[in-house]
């Protein structure tokens, strides 16, 4: 029996995703196109490794240990082309490279666009993934490197995860250019315990710290809308109907809004987390140079 290391890629990313076809849009193919790759796998293994339900499929106990086996012989490989790639004198490679929503203007595409002009063999695979996702996807093997921020719950020190600093961001107070609360230099989030507020999604990190704050300050926040993408909570701001608190790396200055530090001041520290490697990356380390040699985002002139 000879298993192809691209279908148990496949499958280890069905393990990973959960569904064919968010297999299919991560890796570029059609929904019909995994589920054939798949079905050869169980022929080539000669056992049912996924069942359905309903109108999905998941992983029969057989298919959990596949994916968990091959998840080990794909990390060898990986390692294996790296050692060979470690023999000569420029990093080549391909790197997983997830950060949250914020991070992806204001440091990862940077970041990347200065590694294609300093080592073009090396690819960047870019996603973006919020801080409650990417420290397991980095522990699970899914990406190779996360920017990400050490002031959540999960990113407890792990002697298997190596942390990069970068740079330092506030969380500010986003408010439309007429509000009453502009007057103030800054603004204790007290000042706005009657405010309607737009949050984050539930559980993100954003939800998490604005919703902690406004509960430090001894109120219950009303939150009237939740978006998971900064620029709607821009525009919603924008046009008079909420409030919200965001990143200062998140704030982009095409939209008309006010921002204000908060009293006492909040910050975050943004880190780059790898793996700690078995053998040399030098591809991941050309990647974590770029990021480090990045001007200072988080201290950038506020709107």
């Amino acid at each position: 029996m000879t298993l192809n290391p691209w279908r148990l890629r496949l499958l280890a990313d069905l393990a990973t995703y959960g569904t064919v076809r968010a297999v299919a849009q991560r890796g570029n193919l059609s929904p019909s196109a995994v589920s054939q790759q798949l079905a050869t796998l169980e022929r080539e293994t000669r056992t049912a490794l996924l069942e359905r339900t309903g109108r999905r499929v998941r992983l029969t106990a057989a298919g959990v240990l596949l994916a968990g086996r091959a998840r080990e012989i794909l990390a060898a490989m990986d390692a294996a082309e790296a050692e060979l790639r470690g023999l000569t004198d420029e990093p080549a490679g391909t790197v997983t490279l997830a950060a949250f929503q914020s991070a992806v203007h204001a440091l990862a595409e940077p970041a990347v666009a200065r590694l294609a002009d300093d080592h073009p063999d090396v690819t960047v695979v870019l996603l973006e993934m919020e801080p409650h996702e990417s420290m397991p996807a980095l522990r699970r093997g899914d990406v190779d490197i996360i920017v990400t921020t050490t002031d959540f719950t999960g990113a407890e020190l792990d002697p298997a995860i190596d942390l990069v600093p970068l740079t330092s961001d506030e969380i500010v107070l986003v408010l439309p250019s007429a509000h009453p609360l502009t007057a103030h230099e800054a603004v204790d989030p007290k000042a706005c315990a009657d405010q309607p507020w737009t949050f984050d999604v539930t559980g993100s990190y954003m939800s998490e710290l604005a919703t902690r704050l406004c509960r430090e300050a001894g109120f219950e926040p009303y939150v009237i809308c939740r978006f998971n993408n900064y620029m709607l909570a821009l525009h919603h701001v924008e046009k008079g109907r909420s409030i919200t608190m965001l990143p200062s790396l998140a704030v982009d200055s095409r939209y008309r809004v006010t921002t204000r530090p908060l009293t006492p001041p909040v910050t975050r520290r943004i880190i780059a987390a790898v793996r700690r490697p078995a053998a040399p990356r030098p591809e991941i380390t050309a990647v974590l140079t770029a990021l480090r040699s990045l001007p200072d985002a988080g201290r950038a002139a506020r709107p």
